[in-house]
C-alpha cells in the first residue's frame, strides 16, 4: 500500500509482489493451475468452500470461518483486499499468517509464478494454498477476488458448498455492463453436485443463478433473512441478516456432508465474528471517525440506509452529515455520491494514495445537467485524507470539533490507510 502524508505504512512485501504488478488484472485459470501443479498441488490437501458476489462476501466468509473454528475444525480463511497488510488475507486458524511465514511461501511460489507469468493476486493465492496445506488446515473458506468463473480461487476443484453475496454493479469494465452479465461471471463457480446458498437477489441475478445451477446440476437453496434476535452477530448493520443467512445455509450444508458443525457452534461463531472497516468507529488524532468501505452504488445505498435507520447506534447526531470520500477512478463515482449524500451534507473529495481516483472537477462535470446536479454544490476538494478530516471536523485546523463522527467511505484502500494511522485502542 502506498504511503500518503502520514497515512499507511510502506509495503514490506513489495519486493516479492510488485515485480508481478505489470500483469495487472488478467482473469484466467490456466496459469495458476500450471503453477500449482509445479508446486505439488497444495490445493488438493485441504477441503474448501467458496463465496462469490458483489457485496457481503467478506462478512459471509468471516461468519463461516468463525463458526468452523467454534466447531473445533482446523479452518483457514482467504479474503481480499487487505486493509493494512497482506497478512490479513490469509488466516491460519484464528490468526493472520505471520509475516515471515508469508514471505517464505511467496519465495517458494516465486519461481513457478515467474515461469507462468502470474498476476499478483495469483501469486498470493498460490502462497495462500501453500500455507493452508503446510499448516494442516482441514477446511478453508475462499473469498472470490473478482468475478468467479475465472478467479484464481476457483483453481481449488473441490468446492462442494458455495455461497453468493448480493450481486450488483461493480467492476463493469471487467465483468460486463449489467447485472446479468456480472451474475454470469459469478455463477461460474457452480459445479456439478455442488450446493449453492443465496439470499434474495435482484431479478436479473436470480434468473442467471437459477439457469446456471440447472445447467450444471448444482442445487440452489434460497435463504430468508436471519432473525438477529435468534442469531446475534458481532457484525454491524441490517444487511448482515442477509449475509448471515447465506453463512448459516453454507454451514448446514457442510453439516449434511459430515462436518461436525452444531447450531450451538454456529451461534458462538456468529457472535465472535468481526470484520474491520465496515461501520467501524475509530479515532484519528482524537477525531471520531465512522469508517465503511462502501465502494460501489449498492454498498453506498446500504450504508446510507443503515445510517438513516439507526443513527444513534453509529454515534450520529441529527442534521447534515460530514463525509470524506475517496473513490477509485474505475468506480461509479457519481452514482456513489447520489446514494450517499442528502441535502445539506458536506463532502470532501480526496485522492486515494497510490491509485487513480475521481477528482472534484471530474465529479462536477459528470453531475452537471443531470438529476443530481445539485450535489456538486455540496462537494469540495482536499489534497489528502488528513486535510479533509481536519476540515470536516472543524472547518479548518483541528479545533472547534463538532459532535459526531466524520464518515469516511468510497474505497477500502482509503479505509486501510486510515486504520493503519488510527489512534491506538481499536474500535469503539
Amino acid at each position: 500500500m502506498s504511503e500518503g502524508r502520514g497515512l499507511g505504512p510502506a509495503d514490506p512485501f513489495a519486493d516479492l509482489i510488485e515485480p508481478f504488478s505489470l500483469r495487472g488484472v488478467d482473469l484466467g485459470l490456466e496459469r495458476l493451475r500450471a503453477a500449482l501443479a509445479e508446486l505439488g498441488h497444495p490445493e488438493r490437501r485441504f477441503a474448501a468452500v467458496q463465496v462469490a458476489g458483489t457485496n457481503g462476501k467478506g462478512s459471509i466468509c468471516t461468519l463461516v470461518h468463525q463458526a468452523l473454528l467454534a466447531a473445533g475444525i482446523r479452518a483457514g480463511l482467504y479474503t481480499s483486499p487487505h486493509l493494512v497488510s497482506w497478512t490479513e488475507r490469509i488466516r491460519l486458524g484464528r490468526d493472520p499468517i505471520a509475516a515471515a511465514e508469508l514471505r517464505r511461501h511467496l519465495h517458494a511460489a516465486g519461481p513457478a509464478a515467474r515461469r507462468h507469468r502470474l498476476t499478483p493476486f495469483e501469486l498470493v493465492t498460490a502462497a495462500a494454498f501453500l500455507a493452508f496445506a503446510d499448516s494442516g488446515q482441514e477446511l478453508v473458506v475462499l473469498e472470490v477476488g473478482l468475478g468467479g468463473r475465472l478467479d484464481a480461487t476457483s483453481c481449488h476443484a473441490g468446492r462442494e458448498v458455495v455461497g453468493f453475496g448480493a450481486i450488483d454493479l461493480d467492476h463493469a469494465e471487467v465483468l460486463g455492463p449489467d447485472v446479468a452479465a456480472i451474475a454470469t461471471e459469478k455463477a461460474g463457480i457452480l459445479q456439478p453436485g455442488a450446493v449453492a446458498i443465496s439470499a434474495a437477489q435482484r431479478p436479473q441475478a436470480e434468473a442467471v443463478l437459477r439457469a446456471r445451477a440447472a445447467a450444471v446440476g448444482a442445487e440452489l437453496r434460497w435463504q430468508p433473512p436471519l432473525d438477529r434476535r435468534r442469531w446475534p452477530m458481532g457484525l454491524r448493520g441490517a444487511v448482515q441478516a442477509q449475509n448471515g443467512a447465506v453463512a448459516l445455509g453454507m454451514l448446514r450444508a457442510l453439516a449434511e456432508r459430515g462436518w461436525p458443525i452444531s447450531d450451538a457452534a454456529i451461534a458462538r461463531g456468529f457472535a465472535a465474528a468481526r470484520w474491520p472497516g465496515r461501520l467501524e468507529q475509530r479515532r484519528w488524532r482524537g477525531i471520531p471517525l465512522l469508517l465503511d468501505g462502501a465502494h460501489n452504488p449498492a454498498s453506498a445505498r446500504a450504508l446510507r440506509s443503515e445510517l438513516d435507520a439507526d443513527p444513534v447506534r453509529h454515534g450520529l447526531p441529527p442534521g447534515p452529515r460530514r463525509w470524506v470520500l475517496g473513490m477509485l477512478a474505475s468506480k461509479e463515482g457519481p452514482q456513489i455520491l447520489e446514494a450517499l449524500l442528502a441535502p445539506g451534507d458536506r463532502t470532501w473529495i480526496v485522492p486515494v494514495a497510490g491509485h487513480a481516483s475521481w477528482t472534484l472537477p471530474q465529479l462536477k462535470e459528470a453531475l452537471a445537467g443531470g438529476s443530481a446536479a445539485a450535489l456538486a454544490e455540496q462537494l469540495q476538494a482536499a489534497p489528502d485524507a488528513a486535510s479533509a478530516i481536519g476540515a470536516a471536523a472543524g472547518d479548518g485546523p483541528i479545533t472547534g470539533l463538532v459532535d459526531g463522527p466524520v464518515i469516511v467511505a468510497g474505497s477500502l484502500y482509503l479505509i486501510g490507510q486510515l486504520l493503519a494511522a488510527a489512534d491506538p485502542g481499536g474500535s469503539e
